[in-house]
């Protein structure tokens, strides 16, 4: 699926512990490369208390070999147009998160912003009433950024520009209900929601994290379908919708240093859907993520993943059954590198990328190039742009 985007408290717990600069706000998240605005614009708003604006506006160039016929060998869009507005104090709370925004993946086609907002989750992607009865207790109600992973939506909340292989398995927004509860060394959140947007909330997901120190950090997260449903959309894979996934993850902070290493399974339900019966499958990944900074504008991030999938085989004398392709083909396999230099003063930001994508055992027809015979295929990509 090419289109995902999340956060996970392991994520959350990593990104706070790194010695970026200080983000006054919770909402949205920033990667552990970059900062949010220092001191973001806000206003007197009666019994609401202070309302915050503040926002993304970033542009981003790829160029690329072995593009599908959906895809274009070199382009230039606009990765965030986006404003989010938010309380962050008082017993009833709220954020809200509007504009346009592209979510380039590794190994998929790029989909730009314009189209990708459009297609998947429209102009106003997260928006939802935050209930605070306790410190440690509150109700999330809306729509929701997803508990699964260990990276986030869009590319300024993450060490890379693009998402990895891993993310490309997890739901990214739903529309829900979730509870969160934290004291201590303890996060535990839990979930009622629509899993890949498909607008049945028929999903159940939650996330449990505990720091074992003032460096480390462990989460356990997850979700599956409770039961099955045919929707196909572009925010919507059906057979990842119809399945369930986990994700365990370790962060180490440490001066300079950050390091996630994390394992993930999926699962996909046998189903019947779009007219075709599907046979259940299953992938199973392995990913670190790390990042150095050299001093308060420069730092480098980097990320290597590993993810294997495999399929049942078909009922005999069913004609209408296909075996189920997760990732490039049934039984396939790939591997990916990312490298992200990043600098930033003040509001400014830019950076580079250099992305590779390798196939094993993948199918013809459903790899890189024009054919999709292509095993491989790499990707140069700079955004540069502001956090207001």
């Amino acid at each position: 699926m090419a289109i995902r985007s999340k956060l996970s408290v392991a994520a959350t717990l990593a990104l706070l512990a790194a010695p970026a600069l200080a983000d006054p706000l919770a909402q949205p998240s920033m990667g552990a490369t970059l900062a949010g605005a220092a001191n973001p614009f806000s206003l007197a708003a009666g019994p609401l208390g202070k309302v915050y604006v503040s926002g993304v506006v970033s542009g981003l160039g790829l160029v690329q070999d072995n593009h599908s016929p959906f895809d274009r060998s070199n382009l230039a869009d606009l990765a965030n147009g986006q404003v989010f507005i938010q309380t962050t104090s008082g017993p009833v709370q709220f954020f809200i998160d509007a504009g346009v925004y592209a979510l380039p993946a590794l190994g998929t086609a790029y989909v730009h912003a314009t189209t990708n907002t459009s297609a998947t989750y429209s102009g106003l992607p997260m928006a939802y009433l935050k209930l605070q009865p306790t410190p440690e207790l509150s109700i999330q109600i809306g729509k929701l950024p997803t508990l699964i992973g260990a990276e986030a939506a869009y590319t300024f909340q993450n060490i890379n520009i693009e998402r990895g292989l891993l993310w490309n398995q997890e739901p990214v927004f739903s529309d829900g209900v979730q509870v969160n509860y934290a004291k201590g060394k303890i996060a535990l959140s839990v979930s009622l929601n629509d899993g890949f947007y498909s607008n049945r909330y028929n999903w159940l997901s939650g996330s449990a994290a505990y720091t074992l120190s003032a460096k480390d950090s462990l989460t356990v997260s997850g979700g599956a379908s409770l039961s099955r449903y045919d929707r196909q959309t572009t925010a919507t894979p059906v057979l990842l919708n119809n399945g369930g996934l986990v994700d365990l993850i370790y962060t180490h902070t440490e001066g300079p240093w950050m390091i996630s290493p994390y394992l993930q399974y999926t699962h996909s339900e046998p189903i019947h859907a779009l007219g075709q019966d599907f046979a259940g499958a299953d992938t199973w990944g392995a990913a670190v993520l790390g990042k150095v900074s050299f001093n308060a504008h420069w730092s480098l991030a980097g990320r290597a993943e590993y993810i294997a999938s495999s399929s049942a085989a078909c009922p005999p004398g069913d004609p209408l059954c296909a075996r189920t392709s997760l990732l490039y083909g049934p039984g396939s396999k790939a591997l990916s590198l990312t490298l992200t230099p990043t600098f930033q003063q003040g509001a400014f930001f830019a950076r580079a990328e250099a992305s590779w994508v390798d196939v094993f055992s993948g199918a013809s027809g459903a790899m890189f190039g024009q054919l999709g015979d292509a095993r491989s295929q790499v990707r140069g990509l700079i955004e540069t742009g502001f956090v207001f």
